[in-house]
């Protein structure tokens, strides 16, 4: 018998798995696709992401795989450009965009050296349960026959189309309509630079990651994924044409290197946490759109999270249950925040105060840096809007009347 049976190797179980076995634990983790394999993914890592790659010691394996650091951000909407760098978090200012391949290797080797039992290539047909309590996995690898495997808790982080999740018949707890769709692919020749560009129903972002490739992407509003769908690299290029020229330029004189992806099923959602002898990570427990590029750093923080909460009571049915309801409730403490701001960036359509925000926080070194670090967590949501920066709107406001007043006066 285990005391962990983790089902998902990637970004949320294999850290999820590590942290167990480090604690002492007798960790099983499955995976049903064979290592290395790529996913979908906008790759970026936030700082407080990187802070907790640091702290699990695999960073180092990160940086050697010759990923950029990336420690400067650049945004545009409306022709007002800011540029800045997010504040440090744990003395970690650079985040860094590995390949999925690369990073989910990485985290796996990170889990099999802390003694993390790992199977891939293996199914969860079911789950097991005795007197309405998950009590272990039926599992079928793909070259034997179905087998039994037991354990105290059982952690789902297999992803926004959870097996875990499903067999437990986890409710939402909060659900929000699909908003956008996204096509992106890899080109060589462009500026090691992350970059956004913003204009009304269109979202590009640059990714700098592996062996020179920068990941370019389009978010188009949900409603046009129909139509977007049928040519969906054309749409790519179309969109990066009108929404951030200079990309376009840039991509003209450079190569692409791989082929589309795209995917316009990006729910967004919170489930329940945990349960009778379950929990669930990563976007198994918590999905939202890839616009605002939190999915892994999110997977990170829930993966601490849960173990942090777990700390010695696996052995306690009684003290797990009270450390598991934690675990839930914290989780959705610590996510909402990001999760609201997330899905207004997704809506394609920024309220008028936005540009004034923007003007406002280009005024200063100190103010735009302040906007990124809002953008990657290490300034939280709620504490972003001071008083110099709320005068500082105003006065944009105000300008922004008089110029809009003067328009119309001319039109006239």
């Amino acid at each position: 018998m285990y005391d962990v049976i983790v089902v998902g190797a990637r970004v949320a179980g294999s850290p999820t798995a590590m942290l167990l076995a480090r604690a002492g634990y007798r960790v099983l983790m499955v995976e049903r696709s064979t290592f290395p394999k790529e996913t979908l993914s906008t790759l970026y890592i936030h700082q407080p992401g990187i802070a907790l790659l640091s702290k699990w010691g695999v960073l180092p394996d990160v940086v050697a795989t010759g990923c950029p650091p990336l420690d400067r951000a650049a945004y545009t909407y409306a022709g007002v450009r800011i540029e800045g760098s997010s504040w440090p978090v744990e003395g970690q200012q650079a985040s860094y965009a590995p390949r999925r391949f690369l990073i989910d290797t990485i985290l796996t080797k990170a889990a099999v050296d802390a003694g993390v039992e790992f199977r891939d290539n293996c199914s969860v047909t079911d789950l097991v349960f005795e007197d309405d309590r998950v009590v272990g996995v039926r599992l079928k690898p793909s070259d034997g026959s179905e087998v039994v495997e037991r354990a105290r808790l059982v952690v789902g982080a297999d992803g926004m189309r959870s097996t875990v999740a499903a067999k437990v018949k986890a409710p939402y707890e909060i659900e929000d309509p699909t908003l956008t769709c996204c096509y992106y692919s890899y080109w060589e020749g462009l500026p090691t630079r992350f970059r956004l560009y913003q204009s009304r129903g269109s979202w590009v972002g640059t990714v700098p990651t592996n062996d020179g490739a920068t990941l370019v992407a389009a978010y188009f509003p949900q409603a046009r994924f129909a139509e977007v769908k049928g040519d969906g690299l054309a749409a790519l290029l179309d969109t990066v044409r009108h929404t951030a020229p200079e990309v376009r330029a840039e991509m003209d004189a450079g190569t692409q290197v791989e082929r589309l992806f795209g995917t316009g099923n990006q729910l967004n959602f919170f489930r329940r946490a945990a349960g009778p002898g379950w929990a669930l990570v990563g976007d198994a427990s918590h999905h939202k759109d890839s616009i605002t590029a939190r999915g892994i750093t999110d997977a990170f923080i829930q993966a601490q999270l849960l173990v942090d909460r777990i700390g010695d009571t696996l052995q306690d049915p009684d003290r797990l249950r009270k450390s598991l309801d934690e675990f839930a409730a914290q989780r959705t403490e610590t996510l909402i925040p990001d999760y609201k701001s997330t899905l207004k960036t997704a809506e394609l359509n920024p309220p008028g105060h936005h540009l004034d925000l923007l003007r406002a926080a280009a005024t200063s070194g100190e103010l735009s840096d302040r906007y990124f670090s809002a953008l990657s967590g290490a300034c939280p949501v709620n504490e972003f809007l001071t008083p110099e920066l709320l005068d500082l709107m105003e006065e944009m406001r105000e300008i922004r009347d008089l110029d809009e007043r003067g328009a119309a006066a001319g039109a006239r």
